[in-house]
């Protein structure tokens, strides 16, 4: 009803077209440090986005309530917002899609109304597990989180459209200590079933590649073949990730400008925006300009093909938007590097002279999006002849993106989703420059 009457007073203000998007989010938070429960938090949170076009601009309003009395106030304020807007961009109400995927397998009833008390007791029998693991553990901080997510978008076109998806991640750090060294392990888990958590593979694995660090060193300066971890991978990914933005090639901030159909990979990079992508919290069918969101191969065998587009980057760029306007900005949904068929192990056998490179650090401060140009520091192990050596750390991995793109020879099968949303297997590159000693 609030929708309706506030369509109407807006209408009859000289107001030709409004838009209402309605975002619910409900979180919950557990963090368990040293076999104590740290934080307990459930926290439920709403914002509401109204946008009008009068006299050819589109005026905002935003609030956390749904109230009748508010009306008046949208109204005026979207009209006196519209007077000072004085961007060149056409103001736009979509009137919608002939069609938008269904995502009813991307909400789990099941996560959402299972016990808390089985997800508290889930984190700290990791933290347990993490303790138990290895004497050189000495501490340990395990968390939960998990999202559900509701989105509703209404307009005077008669558009109306909904989504509901939930997720959540299990994970923990550990830092290990020997006499001589310290080091931290961490992992996670991204997902909407409950069922795939598996604690003892989870609290194996991070604590024994923390132990492997010991004692890491850094290693003469020089040209190495490179094997990026998946998750170490997925960071370097994610410092550029804004580069295939419509919008950043227009403003000149991305170093893809001039390039749209020339080959920026070797023939193994096929880069996809997912939206569809099962057990994502950020999967959505619509964007917030109503747009349907679509799967696109943003580069497929190593040729740009496309950008991210909202409305106005499309209309600019005379094509047809690819469903990427969130929040005002273009940015894509799941970003996934499609992966190989090769195990990780099948690619650290590829190297000759080399590093397994596990983690990098100053991603988004070490990294120019307008260049390419990155130097991040990194650590993990020598490779020799497809053997896995020492642990390395206080290295310095630098090239440039669209080189190393170029330079990848193999990838992995070993998918995952990291923290940073962005979806990679294992990569073999060529020789890259390490600075060590």
């Amino acid at each position: 009803m609030f929708i309706e009457k506030l369509f109407e007073k807006a209408i009859k203000a000289g107001i030709s077209d409004v838009q209402v998007f309605l975002n619910n989010m409900n979180e919950l938070s557990i963090e368990v440090f040293d076999g104590q429960l740290e934080k307990y938090e459930i926290s439920d949170s709403s914002s509401m986005v109204i946008r009008g076009i009068y006299q050819g601009k589109m005026g905002t309003y935003s609030t956390e309530i749904m109230d009748e009395s508010l009306i008046d106030t949208i109204v005026n304020t979207i009209i006196e917002s519209a007077k000072i807007i004085d961007s060149p961009d056409e103001a736009m109400i979509y009137a919608g899609d002939k069609e938008y995927k269904e995502l009813n397998d991307l909400y789990n009833e099941e996560l959402k109304t299972m016990d808390v008390s089985k997800k508290i007791e889930k984190v700290k029998n990791l933290d347990a597990l993490f303790h138990a693991a290895d004497p050189r553990v000495s501490i340990v901080e395990t968390m939960y989180a998990e999202q559900t997510k509701t989105v509703m978008l209404q307009n005077t076109k008669g558009l109306k459209l909904f989504n509901k998806v939930n997720s959540s991640m299990l994970g923990g750090q550990v830092i290990v200590k020997n006499e001589t060294d310290q080091r931290t392990g961490f992992d996670l888990l991204i997902t909407n079933d409950f069922n795939d958590y598996n604690n003892e593979e989870l609290s194996r694995k991070v604590v024994e590649d923390a132990v492997k660090t010991l004692g890491a060193k850094p290693i003469p300066s020089g040209n190495y073949e490179i094997v990026f971890d998946r998750d170490a991978f997925g960071i370097l990914l994610s410092a550029f990730s804004g580069i295939f933005s419509a919008e950043a090639v227009h403003k000149g901030a991305s170093l893809l400008k001039g390039k749209l159909g020339s080959t920026i990979g070797s023939s193994h990079v096929t880069l996809v925006d997912d939206p569809f992508m099962k057990k994502s919290s950020r999967s959505r069918s619509f964007d917030d300009e109503g747009v349907a969101t679509k799967y696109k191969e943003l580069v497929k065998e190593g040729v740009l093909t496309t950008f991210l587009h909202n409305l106005n980057t499309a209309k600019k760029d005379q094509v047809t938007s690819t469903g990427n306007g969130f929040g005002g900005t273009v940015s894509a949904v799941n970003l996934a590097l499609l992966p190989g068929n090769h195990s990780k192990d099948e690619l650290i056998k590829m190297i000759k002279n080399g590093i397994y490179v596990t983690d990098v650090q100053g991603a988004h401060a070490g990294a120019n999006s307008v260049s390419g140009d990155f130097s991040l520091q990194a650590m993990g192990f020598v490779v020799k002849e497809g053997v896995i050596g020492a642990p390395v750390a206080l290295i310095t991995v630098a090239g440039n993106f669209i080189k190393m793109l170029q330079d990848i020879e193999a990838l992995g099968n070993d998918t995952k989703t990291g923290y940073y949303g962005i979806t990679c297997p294992s990569v073999k590159v060529g020789p890259m420059v390490v600075a060590g000693l």
